[in-house]
């Protein structure tokens, strides 16, 4: 199996979602080669395993490199072309909780958003005064002039608070899920706008390093 004179072709997507903790490379690439065996054997190849470093990540960001070298194994004299991606990010979701986890999503945020626009239009209207809302939605459930600090006031203290972790993906120094933070994904944004910048203007100046025309 060594491959000589044929080429693989490899088309790899940025982000890929699997379904099982055995991962295939025809589960998140498209591949094509003339010899049909090694087209078969290479799709059937595994390329990872969550759980396999003994870690519960859902997230794995591998290189195409890896692939290449993952591939050589078995057929050195193959070459390779690849015409995705460099680096890439798989996602286990098992199929079994995906739906019933999606479904409960949307309720979720159905409601927020519910409850949420209803919120903020009494407060517009009130000019912004919360506790004057607060003690008029009291008023017209219990039928009690509030008194004090009442439960709107305590849920919606625990509410903002919560929601800032959940926002920033952080409770103290440990992360809720293993997603980039808002933070990390500004800050990777920026980084490659600096390196832009810096790029343009080194080449505007004639500064950057190149061949010679």
């Amino acid at each position: 199996m060594s491959g000589a004179g044929q080429t693989l072709y490899l088309k790899l997507p940025q982000n890929s979602i699997v379904s099982e903790e055995k991962v295939r490379l025809c589960d998140i690439a498209r591949l094509e080669c003339s010899d049909v065996d090694i087209r078969r054997a290479v799709r059937q190849m595994e390329i990872w395993h969550f759980g396999s470093d003994g870690k519960q990540n859902r997230t794995q960001v591998i290189s195409v490199l890896y692939l290449i070298e993952r591939i050589h194994r078995d057929y050195p004299e193959l070459e390779i072309v690849s015409l995705g991606a460099p680096d890439f990010v798989v996602r286990y979701e098992p199929s079994a909780e995906k739906y019933a986890a999606q479904y409960l999503k949307v309720a979720v945020v159905c409601v927020i958003l519910f409850f949420g626009g209803a919120f903020t239009i009494m407060t517009f209207f009130q000019d912004v005064a919360v506790g004057d809302v607060f003690d008029r939605f009291y008023l017209r459930v219990t039928g009690v002039t509030p008194a004090g600090v009442t439960p709107l006031e305590v849920s919606f203290c625990v509410g903002i608070a919560v929601g800032i972790m959940l926002f920033y993906n952080h409770v103290g120094r440990k992360k809720i899920t293993d997603d980039p933070t808002p933070i990390q994904t500004a800050m990777r944004k920026y980084e490659q706008d600096v390196d832009t910048a810096y790029i343009e203007a080194s080449s505007r100046k004639g500064k950057n390093i190149d061949v010679d025309n």
